[in-house]
C-alpha cells in the first residue's frame, strides 16, 4: 500500500507532466495575424518598451513624459533596459517576463547585452519566430483583438488576406458602445444607414455593420472594455445599443459577448497606453445582463481583485456567464494564484483560469510559462485533498480537466445552447 506522501508525489509529478504537455488555446491576445505586417510586434524592442514597463521605468526616470515619446523605439529601449535591468534588479514580473523569455529562446542574460540581443533578434523572419514562439509556449492557436475601428488594421480586412490558420478572431467594438456620438458619421461614411438618435432603422443598421464585419473576419465572438462606473440598465445609448443591437445580433451568430470590466482610461495622459489604471466595477449590471438575456453568453474577465469573489459567485448562478483570464494588473503570481484557486474552489473546472493578453509575439513564452507553473501547483493541492477522500484521478482524467481548464471549456461554452 503506498504512503500517503508517495500518492501526493506521483499526483505532483503527474499534473506537472501533463500540465507542461498540454497545447492550450489563448483565448484573448492583442496579436496579429503575420499578414497585418508591422501590427504585429516582437523582438526585444518591442519587449522592453511594453506599456508595463514604460510606466515601471517612469518611476526611475528623470526627464519629462514629452522627451520620451519623441524618441526612437531603440532609445525608449535603452533607457528601459539601464534603468530597470541594469540599475535595479528586474524583480517585477513584467521585467522577469521578459529575462524568461530570453531564457527560454536559449540566450545568456548573464552578459546584459542589449546590442547583442538586438542582433540574434535580427536574424529571424517572422513567420519562423512565429512558430517558435507558440511552441515554446505550448500554444496552438491565438484568439486576437480586432477592431474595424482602426484606421491601419481596417484596410487589411477589407483587402483580404491568406489566413495563418492558427490565428482566430474576435470582433472588439468599444467605440461603437463607448462613443457612439462619434461613431455614428463613420458608419454612415462606410455605406451604414445610422444617426446618431437610435432610431429603429439605425439599430438595424447597426446589426447590420456587426453581422458584415463578424462574418467578414469570422469573429468567435464580440468584444469590450468598460469603465468601472458601466451600469446596465441605463438610459444611455451605451445601455441602448448594447440591449437592441449587440446582444440581439449574438444571439443570432451564436457567440459569446466578451465583456472587460474595470479599466479607467488614462489615469495619467503623460504615459500614453501605459497611463490606464483601475477602478471597482458595478457588477449588478453583470447581474442583469445574465438574468434579462439567459439566451445570451457572457464571457467575462474584471480587472479589480476586489471584484474576483463576487464574480465567482455570480457565476455559479448564471450558466451563462464564463470567467476568464487574470487581466492586466490582476496578471502577477500572488494574485493569479489567489484567482485560480477561488476559481476552482467555487467553479470546479467550469472557466478558463488564463489567457496571456500578450501585445508582444514574444510574450506568449512567459505568459505561459509562469501561468503553467501556477495552475499546476493548484491542481496537485486540489487532486491532493481528492486523495485524502479516498478519491483518486486517473492520469486520463488529469490530461481531460487540463485540456478543458486550456480552452476546452470555453469551446464548450461556445457551442452550448443556453
Amino acid at each position: 500500500m503506498k504512503s500517503e506522501s508517495g500518492n501526493a508525489n506521483n499526483i505532483a509529478a503527474q499534473v506537472e507532466r501533463i500540465v507542461a504537455a498540454t497545447p492550450v488555446s489563448d483565448i484573448h491576445t492583442h496579436l496579429y495575424d503575420p499578414a497585418f505586417g508591422e501590427l504585429l510586434l516582437w523582438g526585444i524592442d518591442d519587449l522592453l518598451v511594453y506599456h508595463y514597463l514604460v510606466a515601471e521605468g517612469f518611476r526611475y526616470f528623470d526627464i519629462p513624459y514629452e522627451k520620451f515619446w519623441i524618441l526612437s523605439k531603440t532609445q525608449q529601449a535603452d533607457l528601459i533596459w539601464d534603468a530597470l535591468f541594469i540599475q535595479n534588479s528586474p524583480i517585477s514580473e513584467a521585467c522577469r517576463g521578459v529575462l524568461t523569455t530570453l531564457n527560454l529562446l536559449g540566450l545568456d542574460v548573464r552578459k546584459r547585452d542589449l546590442p547583442a540581443l538586438r542582433k540574434w533578434f535580427a536574424d529571424w523572419q517572422v513567420e519562423d519566430y512565429i512558430t517558435r514562439c507558440m511552441e515554446l509556449a505550448g500554444v496552438k492557436s491565438i484568439c486576437m483583438t480586432n477592431s474595424p475601428f482602426d484606421d491601419v488594421e481596417r484596410p487589411v480586412w477589407e483587402k483580404g488576406f491568406h489566413r495563418d490558420g492558427r490565428f482566430t478572431a474576435a470582433l472588439r467594438i468599444d467605440p461603437l458602445l463607448v462613443s457612439w456620438a462619434e461613431t455614428a458619421p463613420r458608419l454612415e461614411k462606410w455605406g451604414y444607414n445610422v444617426n446618431e438618435t437610435l432610431s429603429e432603422q439605425t439599430i438595424k443598421e447597426v446589426r447590420r455593420f456587426l453581422s458584415d464585419w463578424t462574418r467578414k473576419i469570422q469573429g468567435r465572438y464580440m468584444m469590450v472594455s468598460f469603465p468601472p462606473d458601466f451600469d446596465f440598465p441605463a438610459d444611455n445609448s451605451c445601455a441602448q445599443l448594447l440591449e437592441k443591437a449587440v446582444l440581439p445580433e449574438c444571439r443570432e451568430l451564436g457567440i459569446p459577448m466578451a465583456l472587460m470590466l474595470g479599466v479607467k482610461r488614462q489615469v495619467n495622459p503623460g504615459l500614453r497606453l501605459a497611463g490606464d489604471g483601475i477602478g471597482l466595477s458595478k457588477l449588478s449590471a453583470l447581474e442583469h445582463l445574465c438574468a434579462r438575456f439567459p439566451e445570451n453568453k457572457f464571457l467575462v474577465t474584471v480587472l479589480a481583485r476586489e471584484n474576483q469573489h463576487e464574480l465567482c459567485v455570480m457565476a455559479r448562478k448564471f450558466r451563462n456567464l464564463h470567467i476568464f483570464g487574470c487581466w492586466w494588473f490582476t496578471n502577477i503570481p500572488y494574485i493569479v494564484d489567489e484567482m485560480t484557486r477561488m476559481r476552482l474552489e467555487l467553479l470546479g473546472l467550469s472557466m478558463t483560469p488564463q489567457h496571456s493578453d500578450a501585445r508582444v509575439l514574444d510574450q506568449l513564452i512567459y505568459k505561459w510559462q509562469h501561468s503553467r507553473k501556477l495552475i499546476s501547483q493548484v491542481l496537485q493541492d486540489k487532486y491532493s485533498d481528492l486523495a485524502k477522500t479516498g478519491w483518486e484521478v486517473s492520469p486520463e482524467e488529469i490530461q481531460r480537466d487540463v485540456q478543458n481548464l486550456f480552452g476546452g471549456a470555453f469551446e464548450s461554452f461556445e457551442k452550448r445552447k443556453t
